[in-house]
This record gives C-alpha cells, structure tokens and sequence, in this order.
C-alpha cells in the first residue's frame, strides 16, 4: 500500500511541475503546435458535459479524457462513435466527420487492455496552386487524419487505478503526410463511504514532434538555360499540444428511483492554448437514463479577446438498455452530444457501448 501511495505522489508531483511548464508561456505558442486533433474528444458519452469526467470517466469513455477510467471495463466492451464536427456539410466547404471504434477486454482481474481508432475525414477539398490559386480548376483533394491507440489499465487497489496509452499518429493527403506517436498516462483516486468522491489526472499528448514529407513539398522549375530542377522544401518540425487534466467530482445518491447527482469540475493546462476550466453535472435515473451538460470556458473568452471553437456549452443524453436478466453487465448504451462552438456551428456526436 505505501508502495502505491508513492507512486500517486510521484504522478501528482511530477503532473505538476508539468502544468508549470505549459502554463509558462502558452499563451505566446498557441497555435504553433500540430495535430490539433489529438484535442478533440470523439465519445458521445463525454463530450455530453465537456470532457469534465475527468476524475469519474468509466470505460472506454475514459480513453479520451484519463485512461485510468478504462480499469472499469467489467468483461468486454465494443463502442463506436460518429462525430459531425462544426455542423458538417452545412457548416464548411465539406463534410467534416470523425468516426472512432474501441475495443475494451479484461485480460487480468486486475488488468484492461484496449483500443480504438480515431479517424477523421474532410470530404473532397478544392487544390489551389501558386499559378492557379482560384478552387475548382485543379481538381480536389481529401485529406485525412487517423491515430491508433493502444491502452492498458491497471486497478492497484479498490480506490487506486492508473493507465497509459500509446498513440500512433497519422495525417496525409495524395501527396504529404506525417506520422508520431505520443503517450498519455492518468490516474484516479476513489473514496468515500459509496465511492461518492473521486479525484483525477491525466497527462496527454506527450511525445517527439514530428514532421511531414512528400512530393507535395517539391517544385519543378526551369532556369534561363532551359533545364529542368526539383526544389525541395524542408518541412519544420511540429510538437504536440502536450496538456494536463485534473479534475473532481462527487456523486449525491437519494434511495428513491435509484437517482444520483454528480457534479464535476476540471481544470485543463495546455501546452499551446490558454487553459480550460469546466465545470459540469450528470443526473442519472434508475440506472438506466443519464441527462448532463457542462460548460468550458478560457480566461480570454470573458474579454472577448478570442475564443476556441471547443468552448462554451454542451448538453447530452444516455439510455442504458439491459439485455440480460441473468447479468448486470450485459447492455447496450446510446450516448448523444451536443456541443456549441461559436463562431463555427455546433457539433452532433451519437454513439453505441456494448457490454458482455
């Protein structure tokens, strides 16, 4: 036990001087870091209040906001989400979409493997050129983004689980693309007479920067003398939007209807923007019916100074569907979120869980 306690300090120790480190200065870097899309949470069951679960994210829900929370997985779990970002069609040129599948299995009694894949499409974009910079006389190209994660988690004791996840990173077009990878880790702390109060931290996106390559950064020219050359650029390399979660939360249980009340509140430290503070509530009934909302906010939006399109409110709602009498861990989940992201418009993200 003294062990394991030794362990949880040396994460919040070392969690902490991390936040240090991006907090100074980040306000300068952003947007100077790639990837972006390691930032967007792809479940419906989190986005539904902000990703604020960070100290009670259960399942493969918890692969996004804190691995730890996938140590919850009971047998088997299979989750799909399908995510329409910024309004989609309506809302872009082309259809934004992100779809995600993982795969939760125990694999020891104290011990939960996982994966799932992030996988981003842009639909068909028009090429602009240097010498021909007006859309639609050059074709059209799809660009595309997809990360493998693979995860494991650990329950040290009844109130102590931990986990990390390895990220293989990809982006491309018909001509560039770039690949990484990047590491997350996280830990939660469970107590309370219920198991009414938990606290969390989870550190994302920590790896090498990278960079892209291709034919697409090469140009054929001609000198007065007639002869052809290739001038290749030189791609910078690129960091990842490293950041540090941290939150609580507390369940209010009432007998009556088996009702509980979770409040939540997270602070989110990112290496490349200003920092996110969330705050949220999750109202669940009998068991089987979840209704929750959160709302984010950066310390810039209050003066108007700028926003993220992640920001502000978001809303969601579950039903858990028992599909056997025998076992409580047999079910279906349907998960649906909203999330406002002014100036752009909103984001729709529905999802399915299957346990046994």
């Amino acid at each position: 036990m003294k062990r394991i306690f030794k362990i949880f300090a040396v994460v919040v120790i070392l969690a902490t001087l991390t936040a240090q480190s991006a907090m100074a200065g980040n306000d300068e870097r952003r947007g100077t870091c790639g990837a972006s899309e390691l930032l967007i949470n792809p479940w419906a069951r989190s986005t539904g209040w902000g990703g604020v679960n960070v100290a009670n994210a259960r399942g493969l829900d918890a692969t996004f906001v804190n691995i730890a929370g996938l140590a919850f997985v009971k047998n088997i779990e299979v989750a799909y989400s399908n995510t329409i970002l910024y309004g989609g069609k309506s809302g872009l040129n082309s259809g934004a979409i992100i779809n995600s599948f993982g795969l939760g299995v125990r694999v020891f009694e104290s011990g939960v493997l996982g994966v799932y894949i992030f996988s981003a499409g842009f639909g068909e974009l028009p090429v602009t050129t240097y010498d021909s910079p007006e859309a639609g006389d050059n074709g059209t190209f799809a660009p595309s983004y997809m990360n493998i994660n693979v995860s494991y988690a650990h329950s040290f004791t009844n109130t102590i689980h931990g986990g990390a996840t390895l990220k293989v990173i990809t982006e491309s077009t018909d001509n560039v693309s770039a690949s990484g990878f990047a590491i997350d880790a996280g830990i939660q702390y469970v107590t309370g007479e219920n198991d009414e109060l938990k606290f969390g931290i989870s550190l994302k996106n920590w790896g090498p920067a990278f960079s892209y390559g291709g034919t697409g950064l090469s140009l054929t020219m001609t000198n007065h003398a007639g002869n052809n050359f290739t001038v290749e650029s030189r791609s910078v390399e690129i960091e990842l939007p490293t950041c540090l979660n941290i939150g609580l939360s507390y369940d209010f249980l009432f007998d009556k209807w088996d009702q509980r009340l979770t409040l939540a509140a997270a602070f989110t430290s990112n290496a490349f923007l200003r920092d996110n503070y969330t705050i949220g509530f999750e109202y669940g009934l009998l068991k089987m019916f979840q209704l929750r909302a959160g709302y984010m906010v950066q310390p810039g939006n209050w003066t108007g100074d700028w926003a993220t399109a992640n920001t502000g409110i978001s809303a969601g709602a579950s039903v858990d569907i028992p599909l056997s009498k025998k076992d409580d861990n047999t079910g279906l989940t349907l998960d649906y979120s909203y999330r406002t992201a002014s100036p752009l418009r909103g984001t729709h993200a529905i999802g399915a869980t299957f346990r046994f």
